[in-house]
Parts: structure tokens; C-alpha cells; sequence
């Protein structure tokens, strides 16, 4: 959970004890002198222990307590200089050792058009899919970072399917568009409503779409901005106004994103919205990152991208969830897909998430994407349905099928199209 309004990270010295601490007014105040961190020529700095005067130190922090003198203040960041605990506490969360063997696909090849990332790719019952493309984050590699981000649609059932960019209805700020998480909801007059996480000038919206296809194009209905709302990731739409979202940090500031990370507070969390509430609905993930819902609406399925787990959601007529199990995997997820003819979660995973953040053309990043099969068993099957070590493909975030026919996307790169 997140700190309260009269929780504050406490001023830049350094104590008697020879612990580290910082002040900042409020959760989303201003930012500290990030001069003030001291940092020795031999060694980084890597945390200790948090703990609060209303809560015990993070469980995995507990270990390394040792400078009882840091609990005074409401919130004190204690720091240690060795080198080897930034690797257990950090590294380890990144997978930053580990390699993948390829596992192919026959019949398989580069969709023409995109070339700097197809991060969410959601499909219509009728075969027509949306992807996401040109996100841009801060710090992370762009292949096209003057090129705003856009809508592209692809009719699965032609025999040579091509990927179109969608119209945008004037009046909407194409220029800032950044989009990231997607997702569609169908009404019952047949209405089809396409949600987009935007991220104009690194900031948080989410933005509702009405899907023309007569036309190609998407009539801009409504931009949401709201303080629940600080850093979304991705979005599962169950109302033509109404969604769940992911967000993968508590605070909205690139620094204070960093330091939440860096500790892994497990802060991030899934916020429902509709036009008469909006409430936090789970919490306590590390990084809370791509979002669905099962076939029979009964379940929201969340990848936590850093803890490397799946967590299913029991969803109750108020909309509120409860965990009803958490799946432990070997891998960094990022966006879930539902298999429509089994219900299966398809997972675009990062094998080794310190390549994808630290962009080298000669070590590219991996990619892989997961099969789970019936996720509500006590074993649920895990299966590898493609990976490669970034000789085709960098950064796979989300994997889609339809009719035996899969998408592949990515981060920043390029995307698949497979015959199965």
C-alpha cells in the first residue's frame, strides 16, 4: 500500500547511524536535490530496510535492518554500500542472466508497417485487430522517437492480411498521441468502443474511441484523467465507459517511479472506473502491468511484470476483486490475451528484462510467448509457443491468436504475423 497523505519520505542528510534519508512533502510533491544522494566511487548505493511508524519494514527489507536510530521519522530510506545486495534485490527481479533457446514457428513473417513497436494487440470476435504502436517511454529505446504513436487494424479473415493505420476524428491531439495498453468492448446495439491508454507528454489517460469500419477511422468520445490514475499501463474494458486498469506505479514522477522500483515496494495496483465510481480494487503488486478478463467475465487475470507471477481476481457484482491465486513463472509478463476458442491466457514475456532497459544492437533483447492452459487448476500447463533471442524479434510484449492465426508484438520493435 501506498504511503498516506501525512507520510513523508524524510530530508536529504545523512544520520549518526549513517543511514540515507530523504524528505518530500507529500507522495506526489516536489522532487528532492537528487544530488543530495551520496555515492562513493567504489560502490552504489542499494536499500536496507524501509520501515514506517505505522507499518513494519518491507518483508523482503526485514533481513537487513540495522540502524534501529533511522525509526523517527515517518518514512526513512536506510542504505547499505555493497554491491552484492543490488544484485539479489535488483538483477534477480530483471532475470538479467538469463538466456533463452529458440523455439520457432514455420510459417511466420515481419508485419510490413510496423517498425517501432506494437506493445497491446486486441481482436474482434470478427477477426478485425487493433495494435497499439510507437510508445515511447522515458529511458527506454525508441526506433522512432519523432514519430507519434497509432491506431493500426488488421482484417485477419483476408487471405493476405495487411496492417492499416486508423483515422482519428479531428480535434484530438494526434501529435501527443502515445498510446500504450488497448482494449475493446462491444455494446449491445453492436457498438464497438475502443479504450487506449495515452500517455500525451508522458503523462496518464485513458481515451474512448468510437470504432467507425465503414470508415477505417475511430471518433474520439472522451479523454479520463483522475488521481487514482498515476501511471497506467494497460486497460480491460466491461462497459462502454467502464474498465479496470493496471497501474504499474503508485507515484506519476519519473524519479520518484524510479526509487518505488528500485525498493520494490509493491505499491502498483488495478483501479476500477466508471462514471459514478472509481475505486483501488487490488493492490501490493510489484509492478502491475497487462490485464484481461476470463471468457465467463468471472475472473481478471493480472500480470505483475517484476515479481514475474500471474494473479487471478475473483470480480464480485460490485466490482470490487478478490485473489483467489497468484502463478509463479520464470519470465517478465507483460500483456495477457484470451485464446477465444479455449480460454487459454496467451503471455508476451521478456525473458531478460535488463536488455530490454538497457537497449545494446549487438545483445538485443529476447523475446517469448507463454501458453497457460487452465490457469484454475491446482497445475496449471505452461507451454512455449515461440521465442527468439532477438535475431527476429526484440521485446515481445503481447501475443494474440485468432483462428489459428498469431500476432506477436512488441515493446519498440518489430511484430509477427504466424499460420499456426
Amino acid at each position: 500500500m501506498g504511503p498516506s497523505s501525512t507520510q513523508f519520505l524524510t530530508a536529504a542528510c545523512r544520520t549518526s547511524s549513517g543511514c540515507l534519508a530523504l524528505k518530500i512533502p507529500s507522495p506526489l510533491g516536489l522532487l528532492p536535490d537528487t544530488g543530495s544522494f551520496w555515492r562513493g566511487s567504489e560502490h552504489f548505493l542499494a536499500p536496507v530496510a524501509l520501515r514506517t511508524k505505522t507499518g513494519p519494514p518491507a518483508p523482503h527489507l526485514e533481513l537487513f535492518l540495522q540502524h534501529q536510530s533511522c525509526v523517527e521519522c515517518d518514512l526513512v530510506l536506510c542504505w547499505h554500500l555493497h554491491r552484492n545486495l543490488h544484485n539479489r534485490l535488483y538483477l534477480n527481479r530483471l532475470k538479467a542472466s538469463r538466456e533463452v533457446e529458440s523455439v520457432d514457428l514455420p510459417n511466420c513473417h515481419l508485419i510490413k508497417g510496423i517498425e517501432a513497436g506494437a506493445d497491446d494487440i486486441d481482436i474482434l470476435p470478427n477477426g478485425l485487430a487493433f495494435f497499439s504502436v510507437g510508445l515511447k517511454c522515458p529511458g527506454l529505446h525508441s526506433f522512432s522517437p519523432d514519430k507519434p504513436g497509432g491506431i493500426l487494424m488488421m482484417d485477419l479473415k483476408e487471405e493476405n492480411p495487411r496492417a492499416l493505420e486508423l483515422r482519428i476524428s479531428r480535434g484530438f491531439n494526434l501529435a501527443s498521441f502515445n498510446p500504450h495498453g488497448i482494449s475493446t468492448f462491444i455494446d449491445r446495439d453492436d457498438t464497438v468502443y475502443l479504450f487506449v491508454v495515452n500517455h500525451p507528454e508522458f503523462k496518464n489517460t485513458v481515451e474512448i474511441f468510437k470504432f467507425e469500419e465503414e470508415e477505417n477511422s475511430l471518433l474520439h468520445l472522451k479523454t479520463i484523467k483522475h488521481e487514482l490514475l498515476p501511471s497506467v499501463n494497460d486497460i480491460i474494458a466491461v462497459g462502454p465507459a467502464h474498465f479496470y486498469a493496471t497501474n504499474d506505479h503508485y507515484f506519476s514522477d519519473p524519479f520518484l517511479k524510479y526509487l518505488e522500483t528500485y525498493l520494490n515496494l509493491h505499491w502498483a495496483n488495478v483501479v476500477y472506473y466508471s462514471p459514478n465510481e472509481v475505486k483501488v480494487v487490488a493492490e501490493g503488486f510489484d509492478a502491475a502491468n497487462g490485464i484481461n478478463i476470463s471468457p465467463d467475465k468471472k475472473y481478471i487475470y493480472v500480470a505483475d511484470i517484476l515479481a514475474h507471477e500471474i494473479h487471478v481476481l475473483e470480480k464480485h457484482p460490485n466490482m470490487n476483486l478478490t485473489q483467489l491465486k497468484v502463478l509463479k513463472l520464470d519470465t517478465l509478463v507483460d500483456n495477457l490475451s484470451i485464446d477465444p476458442s479455449s480460454g487459454d491466457i496467451l503471455v508476451g514475456c521478456h525473458p531478460n528484462g535488463q536488455k530490454l532497459f538497457i537497449y545494446d544492437p549487438n545483445n538485443p533483447p529476447s523475446s517469448e510467448v507463454l501458453r497457460i492452459q487452465n490457469i484454475l487448476s491446482e497445475k496449471p500447463t505452461v507451454t512455449t509457443v515461440y521465442a527468439n533471442n532477438g535475431s527476429v524479434l526484440q521485446g515481445s510484449s503481447v501475443a494474440s491468436v485468432y483462428d489459428r492465426k498469431l500476432l506477436i508484438g512488441t515493446l519498440y520493435h518489430r511484430a509477427l504475423y504466424c499460420e499456426l
